[in-house]
């Protein structure tokens, strides 16, 4: 219970530093092209770790076709955010990442007939109204005309497709350890990107990157895809869905201590509003959960 908790407050962590990394150089390479070989070098070093921890066996390996039903929902994901970070900043994107466990409940009650309780309903509220509110710069003008940039709107559509993985890991696991289902969706995945980006993929001059680029992709490859996943994959076999998800919340933090750290540009300070609503809706989750298991 501790350890799924602690997973998912690293997970957050690192998903927070990936909207800062990944804004520097959104528009200096092609998404697809990015998330390959993000996924390409993830998929290595997670091959290595399931390779020596014997995770990989015969009886993983069968029905290979779940790993890329995973990879693709996860490329998914990660093209629609970096090609949403061209225009939409940091901290935007990670609120639009905070409206999931709002996506994950609905998903969660569908198909998996999880029972929403009414805190979870009230949590949920809460932290959607944050996440609205540094969406939107806490401009009450704007919330009124609901007027969402395209970067936004672009990473939101990332987004329900990242919704559906807390579920999918459920639905299709066959009793894999977290590592060999990080590594078989990676592997898979770079396979589809690379099929589908290929001319993308061709195009780009890796020789001549800069040092920022190599080393996002690094950071992207070790932390905020090979970590944050695992992390991800076993707090969802230990959590339901809705609580998986409310550690999102927090991202929006992370992201703000991520930009002080790289000198970026401060937000608003009326968006901390959002940003207490957010955390609000946390403790409620966290605090609901708790009393569940007692």
């Amino acid at each position: 219970m501790f350890q799924s908790h602690a997973a998912m407050l690293g997970f957050s962590m690192l998903i927070g530093g990936s909207f800062s990394f990944g804004s520097m150089i959104a528009n200096d390479i092609s998404p697809v092209a990015l998330t390959a070989v993000r996924f390409g070098l993830a998929a290595c070093i997670m091959g290595l770790i399931a390779f020596f921890t014997g995770a990989i066996t015969q009886r993983a390996m069968q029905a290979s076709w779940r790993y890329f039903i995973l990879g693709g929902t996860f490329g998914i994901y990660f093209t629609l955010m970096f090609e949403g970070l061209k225009s939409a900043t940091p901290i935007s994107t990670a609120a639009v990442f905070t409206l999931m466990p709002a996506l994950s409940s609905l998903l969660g009650f569908i198909i998996l007939k999880q029972k929403i309780r009414l805190h979870g309903l009230v949590a949920i509220l809460i932290g959607t109204i944050g996440s609205v509110w540094v969406i939107f710069r806490a401009d009450i003008l704007a919330i009124a005309q609901f007027k969402v940039g395209t970067g936004e709107l672009i990473y939101f559509l990332g987004c329900i497709a990242h919704a559906f993985l807390p579920i999918l890991f459920r639905q299709l696991n066959r009793g894999e350890n977290a590592i060999m289902v990080t590594f078989g969706m990676l592997t898979s995945g770079t396979i589809i990107l690379s099929i589908y980006g290929a001319p993308e993929i061709l195009q780009t001059n890796w020789t001549g990157l800069p040092l920022l680029i190599w080393g996002t992709i690094i950071y992207l490859a070790v932390f905020a895809t090979s970590l944050s996943f695992l992390c991800l994959q076993f707090a969802s076999m230990h959590l339901p869905a809705t609580n998986v998800m409310a550690y999102t919340y927090l991202t929006p933090i992370w992201v703000l201590v991520w930009e002080r750290l790289l000198d970026h540009e401060n937000p608003p300070i009326w968006i901390s509003g959002g940003i207490a609503l957010s955390i609000i809706s946390v403790v409620i989750l966290l605090c609901t959960s708790l009393k569940s298991r007692t």
